[in-house]
C-alpha cells in the first residue's frame, strides 16, 4: 500500500478504512476486518463520535486491544461537531467529544481530529482554544475539517495556531462536484456551476489533503453505482478496463480517484474483507489519462 504526505505533515496510507459500519459488528468481526486491513497495508482508520452513537469507536477499541495493535503502528482519526438536530463547534463540546472518543477507542491520543459538517454558529476563537488545549495535553496531534469550503477554512485558519491538514469531502465517479466546474470554465451548462467554492484547487494550493468519502455512492446515500443497471454505460467501461487490467470494478473505481494529481486519500466503509482486498489493489493500478477521461464521460459528463 502506497502512502501519501497528508497535509505535508505526516504519512498515511492511500486507502483509509472508514469505521462507521462497525456499529453493527461484533468485536470478533471487527478484529477480522481490521486484521485484513492491516494485512493489506491499510493502517489509517477513520472514526466519528456519531458513528453508532459511539458504538463504532467502542468495538474498534476492543478489537485493537485484542489484536495487540501497537498504537504507533496505526493512525486514528475521529470527527466531532454533529449533534442530534444541530451542529456544535463550541470549545466545550469539541474537548468533551475527544475525551469520550479516546475512552471508547482505549487510546491516549488520536492522530487527527476533524470538525464534521460546518457549524454556521462557529466562533473560531473557541475552536482555536479547544485545539490548543487538545494539542498541548497530547490528546490530538493534527487537525482538519470535513465538508468545508475554502472561505470556511480560511476563517478558521485565521485564528488557529495549527495548520488544517485535511478536508474530507464526498468524491467519486458519480459525485464529481469538485472537478466539474474546473473542466467547464466560462460555460453555460450545468457542470459549469461552482457548488463548492473551488475546494479542490484551494486545498492543493494550501497543501490540504482531500479525503474522499462515500467513493462508490451516487447522490446523497442513494446507493452504489457499481453493478447498477441505472449506470449501464459507466459500468460497461469500468468492467472493460477492469478486465484488461485483471482486477475488479471496485479496484478501478478506487484507482480513478487515486489517479488525480491532488493525491487524495480514499476513505472506504466496506466491512467485507474480500471487497477490501480488491480495493487495496488500487494502490498499484494507475489509469492512463485516456482511461480516466473515458470513465468520466461514461458517467454522463460531456467535455466542452
Amino acid at each position: 500500500m502506497k502512502k501519501i504526505a497528508v497535509g505535508k505533515m505526516f504519512e498515511g496510507t492511500e486507502v483509509s478504512l472508514g469505521c462507521m459500519r462497525m456499529k453493527a459488528l461484533s468485536v470478533s468481526d471487527v478484529e477480522n476486518i481490521v486484521g485484513v486491513a492491516m494485512d493489506q497495508g491499510i493502517t489509517y482508520f477513520d472514526h466519528a463520535d456519531i458513528y453508532g452513537d459511539g458504538k463504532s469507536e467502542e468495538v474498534f477499541g476492543e478489537a485493537a486491544k485484542n489484536l495487540g495493535l501497537k498504537r504507533e503502528d496505526i493512525i486514528l482519526q475521529t470527527k466531532c461537531g454533529i449533534r442530534k438536530g444541530f451542529f456544535d463547534f463550541s470549545k466545550e463540546h469539541i474537548i468533551s467529544s475527544v475525551e469520550k472518543s479516546l475512552k471508547r477507542l482505549q487510546a491516549d491520543y488520536v492522530d487527527v481530529l476533524l470538525l464534521h459538517r460546518p457549524d454556521t454558529l462557529v466562533e473560531p476563537e473557541e475552536v482555536a482554544e479547544a485545539f490548543d488545549h487538545l494539542h498541548q495535553s497530547g490528546k490530538v496531534k493534527y487537525f482538519g475539517v470535513s465538508n468545508h469550503n475554502p472561505y470556511q477554512i480560511e476563517l478558521l485558519q485565521k485564528f488557529l495556531d495549527h495548520k488544517i491538514v485535511i478536508n474530507q469531502m464526498q468524491f467519486g465517479i458519480m459525485h464529481t462536484v469538485m472537478i466539474d466546474a474546473g473542466i467547464n470554465v466560462n460555460m453555460y451548462n450545468n457542470d459549469s456551476v461552482m457548488r463548492d467554492g473551488g475546494t479542490l484547487d484551494y486545498c492543493r494550493l494550501k497543501d490540504i489533503t482531500i479525503q474522499a468519502w462515500s467513493p462508490y455512492q451516487y447522490g446523497f446515500f442513494e446507493g452504489v453505482f457499481l453493478d447498477n443497471d441505472k449506470f449501464s454505460a459507466l459500468n460497461t467501461v469500468i468492467d472493460r478496463i477492469a478486465k484488461e487490467k485483471g482486477v475488479s470494478n471496485v479496484t478501478i473505481a478506487t484507482a480513478w480517484i487515486l489517479r488525480h494529481p491532488a493525491k487524495m486519500q480514499v476513505v472506504v466503509g466496506t466491512m467485507n474483507t474480500g471487497r477490501l482486498k480488491e480495493i487495496a489493489k488500487a494502490s498499484n493500478i494507475e489509469l492512463s489519462r485516456e482511461e480516466w477521461y473515458e470513465i468520466y464521460t461514461a458517467a454522463g459528463h460531456v467535455l466542452p
